[in-house]
This record gives C-alpha cells, sequence and structure tokens, in this order.
C-alpha cells in the first residue's frame, strides 16, 4: 500500500509541476519530458490532419482557429482528471478496510472539486487530512485557471491590437511594398515610418514575452482569415529589410532595432517549438517584382537605391529571416504574403457585409487636401 500511496503522489507531484510550469512560471521551460509539450505536439498534429477534410480554404482557417482555445480547455480538464486521480490512487492505498477503487476515486473527486456530498467519507485521521489537502489543492487549481484566463486574452488582444493596425497600413494581408507606399519614409519632415517601425519593435518583443509564457497564444488566430501575427512579423521584418538596403529617407537606425527585435522573435519561437528553418515554399520577392516595387516606390516620390550591392545585401538580410519564417508557417498552417503581390484585392476595412462595397479609400484620398481637415 506505501508503494501505491507513493505512486499516487508522484502522480499529483508530476501534474502540479505541470500546471505551475505552464500557468504561473514565466520563464522557458527546455526539458524534454514535459506532458505539456507532448499533448499539444500531438494535438495539433492530428487537429491538421482533421482540417484536410474541409477543401475549402476558408474552412479549413475556421478549423484550426478553434484549435486553441478548445486545447487549453482539453488541457485544464486533464490535469484535474490526473489529480483527482492521483488523490484517489491515494485514498484507496490509506482505506483501512479493503474498498472499491472507484469508490476511492469518487471520494477524491467529490472532495478536488469541493462538492462534498457526504455520502462517501473519510474514516481515519490520515484520511481527514489528506481530504483537507486535496480541497485545498483543488481549490488552488481552479483559481490559478480561473486567473489565467483573462491573462491569457489580454496577451492575445494586445497583438492583435497591433495587426488590426497593418491592414490600412500594409493591406490585407500585410505586405511591405503597401507598407513603404501607404506610410512613406518622411511626411513635410516628419519620419512617420520610423515612429511606426518604433511601435513595431515593442509589439516584436510582446509577441516574444508572450509567446514564450503564454505557448498556447501561437496557436490562437487572428480575427481575419488574411491576418496573423507570423504575417505580421513578416511584413515588418520585410519593411526593415527595404529600408536598410533599397530604401533611403527613412529611418535606418530604428529600422536595425526593429529588425533585430523581430528577427530575435521568429527565431526564439522556432527554437521553442523546435521546428528547423526551412526553405519558403515560394520566392517572396523575385528580381522581377522587386523592380517593379522600386519603380512604384520612385513613382510615389520615394528615394531609393538600386544597383547590385544593395541587391545583394537585401537578399542576405532576407536570408537571416525567411527559412525561420517558413519552419514556423508550415507547422501553423499560416499562408505568409509575398513581399509586393500581383494582385490587389480590398483592405479588410474597405469591405462590409452590410453593404455594396464602394472604393472608401479613393473617397479617403480625397480629403488630404480639403480645407477642413487641415
Amino acid at each position: 500500500m506505501i508503494a501505491l500511496a507513493a505512486v499516487g503522489l508522484l502522480l499529483n507531484v508530476y501534474i502540479l509541476t505541470e500546471a505551475f510550469e505552464a500557468l504561473v512560471l514565466p520563464r522557458r521551460v527546455t526539458h524534454p519530458y514535459r506532458f505539456t509539450r507532448l499533448y499539444y505536439q500531438a494535438a495539433w498534429r492530428v487537429w491538421r490532419i482533421a482540417a484536410r477534410v474541409f477543401r475549402v480554404p476558408r474552412h479549413q482557417q475556421t478549423v484550426l482557429s478553434i484549435f486553441g482555445p478548445l486545447s487549453l480547455l482539453v488541457l485544464f480538464a486533464l490535469w484535474a482528471i490526473g489529480l483527482i486521480f492521483g488523490f484517489g490512487v491515494m485514498h484507496h492505498a490509506i482505506a483501512p478496510r479493503p474498498a472499491v477503487f472507484w469508490e476511492s476515486v469518487y471520494l477524491s473527486g467529490t472532495t478536488f472539486t469541493t462538492l462534498g456530498y457526504g455520502d462517501v467519507t473519510p474514516t481515519t485521521p490520515t484520511a481527514r487530512v489528506l481530504s483537507v489537502v486535496e480541497a485545498a489543492t483543488g481549490f488552488g487549481y481552479f483559481a490559478v485557471v480561473i486567473a489565467y484566463l483573462p491573462v491569457l486574452h489580454q496577451t492575445f488582444s494586445r497583438r492583435e491590437a497591433f495587426i488590426a493596425l497593418l491592414d490600412a497600413r500594409a493591406g490585407s494581408p500585410p505586405a511591405a511594398g503597401r507598407m513603404l507606399l501607404r506610410t512613406p519614409p518622411t511626411v513635410e519632415g516628419h519620419r512617420t515610418l520610423g515612429a511606426f517601425l518604433a511601435e513595431a519593435e515593442r509589439w516584436a518583443a510582446e509577441v516574444l514575452e508572450g509567446h514564450l509564457s503564454f505557448p498556447v497564444v501561437g496557436y490562437y488566430r487572428s480575427q481575419h482569415d488574411n491576418q496573423s501575427w507570423l504575417a505580421a512579423l513578416a511584413c515588418v521584418l520585410d519593411s526593415c529589410a527595404l529600408v536598410l538596403t533599397v530604401v533611403e529617407g527613412a529611418d535606418r537606425n530604428q529600422a536595425r532595432l526593429t529588425f533585430a527585435m523581430a528577427r530575435h522573435t521568429v527565431v526564439d519561437l522556432g527554437l521553442v517549438l523546435r521546428r528547423p528553418p526551412q526553405a519558403p515554399a515560394e520566392e517572396r520577392l523575385p528580381e522581377s517584382r522587386l523592380g517593379d516595387l522600386l519603380t512604384a516606390l520612385k513613382t510615389a516620390g520615394v528615394k531609393i537605391r538600386d544597383d547590385a550591392s544593395t541587391r545583394s545585401k537585401l537578399l542576405e538580410l532576407r536570408g537571416l529571416y525567411e527559412p525561420f519564417i517558413a519552419g514556423l508557417a508550415t507547422y501553423f498552417r499560416i499562408v505568409v504574403p509575398v513581399v509586393w503581390p500581383t494582385d490587389e484585392h480590398p483592405d479588410n476595412w474597405q469591405t462590409s457585409a452590410w453593404m455594396r462595397r464602394a472604393d472608401p479609400l479613393h473617397a479617403l484620398e480625397a480629403t488630404r487636401d480639403d480645407d477642413h481637415f487641415d
């Protein structure tokens, strides 16, 4: 019986350690035999395969978006079941007489959830002490779980706020080419792009910290299928790479800082998820499209540099982050947009299900020269 009690105790200690590391400890845990890591690896693999049943990409994205919240609830339930079972084993081990094992598990369940029906009760001092410890453990467990959910959603909301800002600046999905055209490096002496890149630097740091502390946030999808945190990171990195090479007039010092922070984010997240870098599925900025982008920027009044050296440097910078983004995109089943898309679609803010789509962007552009907007 002592050995049986030890098995139940070890199971409880293991589960409580897992819950502490996942919910309370604000630090990356690296030891390999974590139930939480194995659970998410296996569950996500199965979920991705199940999503392939739906042929329509939009339906696949809807199914994939359910995984994050649902997997978290299932994980909480598995931890609770494991604790109830562990305490049930301990109750059965210290029972004064031969008892039905499932009665001990039932006693454990009513104690852990603080139901306390009273039809099965502990009869010895040791069993009563164990019941008090289990009730306190159950109360603390549910308190931590309840407190964890708002923190998780706050982390998700902060991540999504910046992604929403990219809609008007970089399009849907976000593309660095649109970013540079819609948010030029300088406007009447003001470094508008530099200010936005400074905000992007802080956002990348928040994404890194939030996804390391709460890895499940990575499985949470954005509100729209054509937006994602990974696409936003790619857009930020692409914009910084262009500013550091072919675009003149922007705050290059801020671009370097933002590039370093955003690259640090994608590299660390790849290490945590054990996703090695891989070659992108497609060339995100072919030479022909780069030429078209530079022509469009020049036409818009943006100063550019176009020579073999700058193009080579741009390709080198892209090689520092694109393989890591490709690895994460394959794992999360996220489509990463190209740097300068060939087709144009209306942004999310331009569309509505309640009215026929017009061209609000054209109307908005017309307000720039109106006197009453000065």
